[in-house]
C-alpha cells in the first residue's frame, strides 16, 4: 500500500482521555495494553508526522448523551460504557463540563486536533462509521487509502477498518498505535483485533514503518 499526501488520511479512533489517560473510565481494562503499545506516544509521533507532510487528519469521535440512556438493547461493551458513563456528554449541543472529561481529547492531542484543519467527523454511537459522516468526509476531500489507529484495537477500530474496507478504501492498520482491553472472561481484546487485522487490513504496520512511508 502506497501512503501519500495526495490521496492518504490519516483517521485516529476516539482519541479521548477516557481510553487514553490513566485518570479514563476504561483505564483498569486497557491502560496495560495502552503502556506495553506506547500507543499514546505512537499516535503522537504520527499527528505530528501528518501535520509536518500535508497529510489529512480526521477523528472519528464516541459521544453518550443523555437520550442514549433510553436505548433498548445494548451489548456487553454498550452496557458497561453507559453505566460506567464512557465518552458521556451534557448534550448534543452541550459542551458543559466537556473540557478535560473522559470525552475530551487527550491534551497532548488537542494541538494538533483543534489545529482548524482536522476534520473531526460527527460521533459514531456504537462501533463502527456507519452511524457518523466519516466515510462522507473522506470521500468529499478524495481520500482513497487510509491510516488507522486509535482505541479501542477489537471494537471501533476493527468496526472501522471492516467498513471502510467494504466502502473500497484500502486501509492499513498501525499495531502499535492502538490498544485493546484485557478481561478476565471475555480475553485479551488487543490480541483478537491483530489476528483479524492480518487477515482484512492491506498492511499492518508499526509506527516506524508508517513514519517511513509518510516522508
Amino acid at each position: 500500500m502506497e501512503i501519500n499526501n495526495t490521496d492518504t488520511a490519516v483517521v485516529f479512533i476516539d482519541p479521548q482521555n477516557d481510553v487514553l489517560s490513566e485518570s479514563g473510565a476504561a483505564w483498569d481494562a486497557v491502560g496495560v495494553s495502552v503502556t506495553e503499545n506506547r500507543t499514546v506516544e505512537n499516535m503522537e509521533r504520527i499527528f505530528e508526522a501528518a501535520k509536518a507532510g500535508g497529510y489529512e487528519v480526521f477523528i472519528s469521535p464516541h459521544y453518550f448523551y443523555p437520550t442514549d440512556s433510553g436505548w433498548r438493547m445494548n451489548g456487553p461493551l454498550e452496557t458497561s460504557e453507559l453505566e460506567s458513563h464512557t465518552f458521556a456528554r451534557a448534550g448534543q449541543l452541550d459542551l458543559t463540563g466537556f473540557r478535560n472529561s473522559g470525552a475530551d481529547w487527550l491534551d497532548r492531542f488537542k494541538p494538533y486536533i483543534e489545529d482548524g484543519r482536522t476534520v473531526v467527523a460527527s460521533p459514531h454511537k456504537v462501533f463502527g462509521p456507519q452511524t457518523n459522516d466519516l466515510v462522507l468526509q473522506l470521500r468529499k476531500r478524495g481520500m482513497q487509502r487510509i491510516v488507522l489507529g486509535g482505541m479501542l484495537a477489537n471494537m471501533c477500530v476493527e468496526s472501522h477498518l471492516r467498513h471502510l474496507v467494504e466502502e473500497g478504501f484500502e486501509v492499513a492498520v498501525v499495531r502499535d498505535a492502538t490498544a485493546g482491553p484485557r478481561h478476565p472472561v471475555w480475553g485479551d481484546g488487543y490480541q483478537a483485533a491483530i489476528i483479524n487485522y492480518g487477515f482484512f487490513a492491506h498492511a499492518l504496520l508499526s509506527t516506524d514503518e508508517v513514519l517511513d512511508s509518510m516522508r
